[in-house]
């Protein structure tokens, strides 16, 4: 399925022969967006835009880090655009062939961003009647700023999850904030090599006589800045995360073991009591003479040594 945007609108699955006049025409720039592309796409892009054939492979192949790279005639730029699905986020990418007369995009998986970007030029021809900078910048904001409901997403995540860490934590918490933080320091990677690719775009003109190209392409290249610190800002947020939740099961465990102590502690005169005059020394039967007097000093004595050990337990605070 591919689409071919002109001065004259939006088609949509036009056939080669129409995408070939098109090019010859050169009536301003055009974009042509491809998604699922098949082996006659592959053959357009190179008897048609001239595309090279490292370029197709690296499409055909994927698995592409974000990067530019210049070819005679145009430049080879793969971004990654971000989706919030499933409670993850999914990596999509994304290849640019950008000339000064147009711009061809190619994706595997339809692209929301891109599709939102075509119906506007659908309704609004004359954004096409500039050049084609102005093109690969609406192309590439809309790719770029796809990662943000992403980072949202995962913001709104962490908070709830250092919300439930502070009353309960438990396992799957933990696994959850090791998955984040491997998420996150994806995209860290892919974000740095986005944002150096697009430097390069604001530093080194595509097309020498649009002086306005440097200025579209610093707009983007700050929304990247924006996401990185972002990204930032994440990995030092789940930090802060796993350190409260090594101190809500450290405290946890507090808990636990004081609670074992004071009782361990309850029953230590009890058993010293009951060993002692439980022993069968002929001295000690002779002296405590089995009556009820004894039983009840000696339950007296017992209880005694609990509530006084309550008594000072609760004074310190332990219970």
């Amino acid at each position: 399925m591919h689409w071919l945007v002109t001065g004259k609108g939006l088609e949509a699955n036009c056939d080669l022969a129409r995408l070939k006049a098109a090019l010859r025409a050169k009536r301003g720039p055009l974009w042509l967006d491809i998604q699922e592309p098949k082996a006659a796409a592959y053959d357009l892009l190179e008897s048609g835009f001239g595309i090279h054939k490292l370029t197709i492979e690296d499409i055909q192949h994927g698995g592409q880090r974000p990067k530019w790279e210049d070819y005679p005639g145009y430049v080879f730029l793969v971004l990654i655009a971000l989706e919030w699905s499933e409670q993850k986020v999914v990596l999509r990418e994304q290849y640019l062939c950008i000339s000064p007369s147009w711009i061809v995009s190619i994706h595997q998986e339809s692209n929301p961003a891109l599709a939102q970007v075509r119906r506007r030029l659908g309704v609004d021809a004359s954004l096409t009647q500039g050049s084609s900078m102005f093109l690969t910048y609406l192309v590439t904001e809309a790719i770029v700023d796809s990662a943000f409901p992403a980072l949202d997403a995962i913001d709104e995540e962490v908070d709830a999850l250092e919300d439930r860490l502070v009353t309960t934590a438990d396992q799957s918490d933990l696994a959850r904030i090791t998955e984040l933080k491997h998420t996150i320091t994806d995209l860290r990677r892919i974000l740095g090599a986005q944002r150096d690719s697009f430097q390069r775009l604001v530093t080194q003109s595509i097309d020498p006589n649009d002086a306005d190209a440097s200025l579209y392409f610093r707009d983007v290249y700050d929304h990247l800045v924006r996401q990185y610190e972002t990204v930032d800002s994440l990995r030092d947020l789940l930090s802060g995360a796993m350190d409260t939740y090594l101190s809500t099961v450290s405290n946890r465990l507090n808990g636990t073991m004081k609670t074992l102590t004071v009782m361990a502690s309850l029953f230590l005169p009890l058993t010293f009591l009951t060993g002692f005059f439980g022993m069968n020394f002929g001295y000690l039967t002779g002296i405590v003479q089995p009556s009820g007097a004894a039983f009840a000093g000696g339950i007296v004595l017992m209880v005694g040594s609990l509530v006084i050990q309550l008594f000072l337990f609760r004074r310190r605070h332990w219970i």
